[in-house]
């Protein structure tokens, strides 16, 4: 059982959770039914709640369990906080809230744990009456309601010279009465006298510099000190300070006397006060919805400050981008929050799905970043949504007031979740399978990376005969743009399990779902990726393929190819073996190849333009490949190992570096966008900046064997040679006998290559002869043509 969310709704609590009896799916209305009990503990009163049934795709979605649908295992309630009273009257205590999933005749009772992680992470505390409130809160796993009298109420806050007052109202008279701040981090503890003031009312003042003398341990200058103010009676009763509204002053930050610090005082759920001694933190006190993202205002917390960037950081760590904060008057600033990232060549895509930390930090100052905190008036208008290519993104927060953007999946929780994939993998895909063909292709790369590689160049060369073919082109997580005449569609969904199954064409470059079955009249056409130098598939002795069922799942694949293409003459008995397969092989060469084979220097000043590259400037591309042991995530760790700082030094005034990752690697590229280092990793093809390079710096990609086509250098960093070749994968020929280039161990040797690197290509002439002619004796820039011809005539 779990809440998924709790809120006040016209003066009642509304929880919307979930439960249903393990085992056993929730997939129709009335299949779950729950009731919600109310309970004190040591009292014999229960109080039972019906609840109201809801659809909650999300639920089955997160259960990530093929064989069960909870669809609505979901349900609501609204709990009227006048329930809580005894005799009429408000009593101090705590309620536990639990829940009854009726199954038949037997209930299953049960307790509900904190089930999301967002806008509402803690309950929100509501004043159900003067001076009482009634705070919902998750206590070791089980979901309470306590009823609190504020004894301590603070209305207004102010700054009096070097120190901070609160105007408070208590129950009783406060005459010797004290606040003592208590460090949650230690045993510290700052005593303040009160002063008490006409009726019940009364003044605590805090100076600025009673934190340095407090007595606690020194604090690290990055972390917070956390201090919770209580009221100390003289008769030994205590009272926490306890918030009239969110607006009384608690925006403010005041600064403290070591420098960069400030004392922020803080509304949390339950409406209690904390104090934080901390760096400085912006504070956002306006958030709004607008057509290109969000926009933020807000202050500063010390007057004066200089410019500043926002920064929108993805939590997996793929990747960071800055935006330009605009100063307003006051100390005050003003940002766009953009949902989509800029490209690499000039475009915008929507941020990659995940959640993305909202950060400001003083202009050129990567390490000074401050998460944007939310002021508390703003917290209830949390979450707003916009959208942007169909990809639905949310500005939600969490720790309660810290500012956060979720860009959630593109397929929606009901088609997503593993039931539904399931259904669609073994039903749907198998019934429209009997249904003619469609006279269409269905392009993958990469699994949906975009519009690139050899399937690209067999579009082109089908677009231009005007073949009457419909153009479908499988894309992940909205990440790609496409080409007038071409269709995205996005994979998992419904219509990318019938284009599977009723296109007449599949033309892609890696793998293809173990489910597909090849139909009578279809054609499947596996371009691959690379000329094998890495062994590849069934050649790996090291283990590191088969982790996760890899080989298992090519055993059903590799049948239900059509045709293979082989690059050269040399791959083409190694994909044999390496695959298995015993069907039919073009030896055609790479298609993706044919533009370097007659190079177009229109296009390549204009993929120049693209990038932003100044004229003049030689062009590096350091395109290393993934490796089997830097699993991160989703992908693999980007490890460069080259110093690009060095690299500016010795190269920037007339080079540029251009880092390509290989597309397993999802991070980006730290420290791009200054002019000398650009990170190319979500360029759309690679032949397009194998086309622009002047040098080539790779380690065992097969980019080497594209580019030779060039006839430009290469200069391989083989950093882990021993290990990627006797432990990672290992080789199909004795690579440092037959490298075309030089082999560099350490980034040192790597740059001093770089500033010499004609001298070193003529001493390497005469290998980098040999490899072009073992290799490329196939790339005649016809090869698309070929393929073409071969694809529609298979049918």
């Amino acid at each position: 059982m779990g809440i998924r969310s709790a809120a006040w709704v016209d003066g009642l609590l509304e929880l919307v959770g979930h439960a249903h009896v393990p085992g056993r799916s929730a997939d129709r209305l009335g299949t779950a039914r729950t009731l919600i009990t109310l309970h004190r503990p040591g009292r014999r009163r229960l109080t039972v709640l019906r609840t109201t049934p809801r659809y909650l795709p999300e639920i089955t979605d997160e259960l990530a369990e093929g064989g069960l649908n909870l669809d609505w295992a979901g349900f609501a309630v609204r709990i009227d906080p006048a329930l809580l009273r005894r005799g009429g009257h408000w009593e101090d205590g705590v309620w536990r809230i639990g829940g009854l999933l009726l199954d038949g005749l037997r209930p299953w009772p049960g307790d509900f744990t904190a089930h999301w992680c967002g806008s509402g992470e803690y309950p929100p505390a509501a004043w159900v009456a003067e001076g009482v409130q009634a705070i919902p809160y998750f206590r070791g796993g089980q979901l309470c309601l306590r009823v609190e009298t504020a004894r301590a109420r603070v209305s207004a806050t102010r700054t009096v010279g070097d120190s901070i007052e609160l105007a408070c109202l208590s129950s009783r008279r406060a005459e010797g009465a004290t606040v003592r701040l208590n460090h949650r981090q230690s045993p510290a503890v700052i005593a303040l006298p009160v002063l008490p003031g006409p009726g019940r009312s009364l003044t605590v003042r805090i100076p600025l510099g009673a934190f340095e003398l407090s007595g606690r341990p020194e604090p690290d200058p990055a972390e917070t000190a956390h201090w919770d103010p209580v009221l100390h009676y003289p008769d030994g009763r205590t009272e926490p300070l306890v918030l009239d509204h969110p607006s009384c002053g608690l925006a403010a930050q005041f600064a403290l006397p070591a420098p960069g610090r400030t004392l922020r005082l803080k509304h949390l759920a339950d409406s209690h006060l904390q104090l934080c001694e901390q760096r400085c933190v912006p504070v956002a006190d306006t958030v709004a919805a607008i057509p290109e993202g969000f926009l933020l205002t807000g202050h500063f917390p010390q007057p004066g400050a200089g410019p500043h960037e926002l920064v929108l950081r993805h939590g997996g760590g793929l990747d960071e981008q800055s935006i330009g904060v605009e100063p307003l008057a006051g100390g005050r600033f003003q940002a766009r929050l953009p949902i989509t990232a800029p490209t690499s060549y000039g475009g915008r895509l929507p941020l990659r799905k995940g959640v993305w930390d909202v950060l400001i930090r003083p202009a050129g100052d990567p390490g000074g970043e401050q998460p944007v905190a939310l002021a508390p008036d703003v917290l209830h208008v949390l979450p707003l949504a916009a959208e942007a290519r169909g990809k639905r993104v949310l500005l939600q927060r969490r720790w309660h007031d810290t500012l956060i953007v979720d860009s959630t999946p593109v397929l929606p929780a009901a088609e997503r979740s593993a039931h539904r994939q399931l259904g669609l993998r073994s039903q749907s895909y198998p019934a429209a399978r009997v249904e003619p063909l469609r006279e269409a292709v269905l392009y993958d790369v990469f699994g949906g990376r975009g519009y690139a590689d050899s399937p690209r160049a067999v579009h082109a060369e089908l677009a231009r005969r005007a073949s009457g073919l419909r153009h479908l082109w499988t894309v992940d997580d909205a990440q790609a743009e496409l080409p007038d005449g071409v269709e995205a569609v996005t994979v998992w969904s419904a219509e990318w399990y019938e284009a599977l199954a009723t296109c007449r064409y599949l033309v892609g470059n890696t793998h293809f779902p173990e489910f597909v079955r090849r139909r009578d009249g279809q054609v499947l056409l596996q371009t691959w990726h690379g000329t094998p130098l890495k062994r590849i598939a069934h050649d790996v002795a090291t283990g590191w393929l088969d982790g996760d069922g890899y080989l298992r799942r090519l055993a059903q694949e590799v049948p239900q190819w059509s045709l293979l293409l082989s690059p050269n003459s040399f791959s083409t008995p190694i994909l044999r073996r390496a695959f298995r397969y015993d069907g039919e092989i073009l030896e055609s060469g790479y298609p993706r190849n044919d533009l370097l084979a007659h190079p177009d220097a229109a296009l390549a000043a204009a993929v120049r333009r693209r990038l932003g590259i100044p004229e003049g400037r030689r062009v590096v591309l350091y395109a290393p490949t993934w490796r089997e042991d830097a699993r991160s995530g989703d992908g693999y760790r980007l490890d460069l190992r080259l110093d690009p700082q060095a690299a500016r030094r010795a190269l920037g005034a007339d080079h540029v570096l251009l880092v390509r990752p290989h597309s397993h690697v999802l991070q980006r590229c730290p420290g791009r966008g200054d002019g000398f280092l650009y990170d190319v990793g979500d360029y759309p093809d690679t032949a397009e900046l194998l086309l622009i390079a002047d040098v080539l710096v790779t380690d065992y990609s097969s980019v080497m064997f594209d580019f030779a086509n060039t006839g430009r250098p290469m200069l391989f960093f083989t950093h882990d040679l021993a290990h990627y070749r006797d432990d990672l994968r290992g080789f199909y020929f004795d690579f440092e006998a037959e490298a075309p280039g030089p082999l560099l161990a350490t980034s040192g040797q790597l740059i001093d290559a770089l500033g010499r690197v004609d001298a070193l290509a003529d001493e390497h002439a005469d290998r980098y002869a040999a490899f072009r002619e073992r290799y490329c004796h196939l790339d005649d820039g016809r090869a698309a043509g070929r393929v073409v011809d071969a694809l529609l005539e298979h049918r």
